[in-house]
């Protein structure tokens, strides 16, 4: 099936696709390859999780096989997880215990979180036209979240691909952590794109992000809300 072929099988403006989104052929099969070998896995798209109306919202690559792709939950069951959740507990975007499970009573405040790319792909690599064709997801997120003033992007293709769907050029908003850029939302308002390195084990291990370098961007995010409120 070609993308032309499976564009109708996801309605135009769709925040979410649905559970058997034909859209990427590859991650598809890998789903379908999943289900067999783990039956009691979510393996299926994983959903934005939080507050559709919060100011803040947090995009992340693509869901880890072990984690959000077993869980359902982004982010949920493997290290990039763990410090993530125990960053947006001490900054009062959580409440509640992260345990690793989507039936943890963990809530979100004043956040969201999402990825770039909704389906678990090989290697944790998504292929530049499964990003493309996930974007549409990502767009529609981005313009239904009418308060947005803060988009966190993890990572590179986290970044580009929010800019992508904001129609923004990549050359003149630049990665780097910690950068602060200023945007438009679709709406017209005001809108902060606020980089930092995946929070993933490989990233933390060989030293490319640390635990205080990832909190000093949500205490900027928490800064930011605090002085617009």
């Amino acid at each position: 099936m070609t993308l032309d072929d499976s564009a109708g099988a996801v309605e135009s403006g769709a925040l979410e696709p649905s559970r058997d989104c034909p859209l990427c052929p590859r991650l598809a099969a890998l789903r379908r390859a999943l289900r067999e070998e783990q039956p009691d896995w979510s393996n299926a798209p994983v959903p934005t999780f939080g507050d559709p109306s919060a100011p803040v919202l947090i995009v992340g690559l693509a869901p880890g096989l072990r984690g959000a792709n077993r869980t359902g939950r982004p982010f949920t069951g493997d290290y990039a997880g763990d410090l993530l959740y125990r960053t947006l507990l001490a900054y009062g975007f959580a409440t509640g215990a992260y345990g690793a499970s989507r039936d943890d009573g963990l809530s979100l405040r004043d956040c969201a979180i999402s990825n770039a790319v909704r389906c678990v792909p090989p290697q944790n690599k998504p292929t530049p036209g499964e990003i493309a064709t996930c974007r549409s997801f990502l767009k529609a997120t981005l313009e239904q979240s009418v308060n947005l003033a803060i988009v966190v992007a993890l990572g590179r293709i986290a970044h580009e691909s929010t800019l992508r769907a904001l129609g923004a050029k990549l050359s003149a908003f630049p990665f780097a952590h910690g950068a602060e850029h200023n945007l438009r939302h679709p709406s017209g308002r005001s809108l902060t794109l606020i980089d930092s390195y995946h929070c993933s084990r490989y990233n933390t291990n060989t030293g490319v992000l640390t635990p205080q370098m990832f909190v000093d961007v949500f205490a900027a995010v928490r800064r930011r809300i605090a002085d617009a409120s």
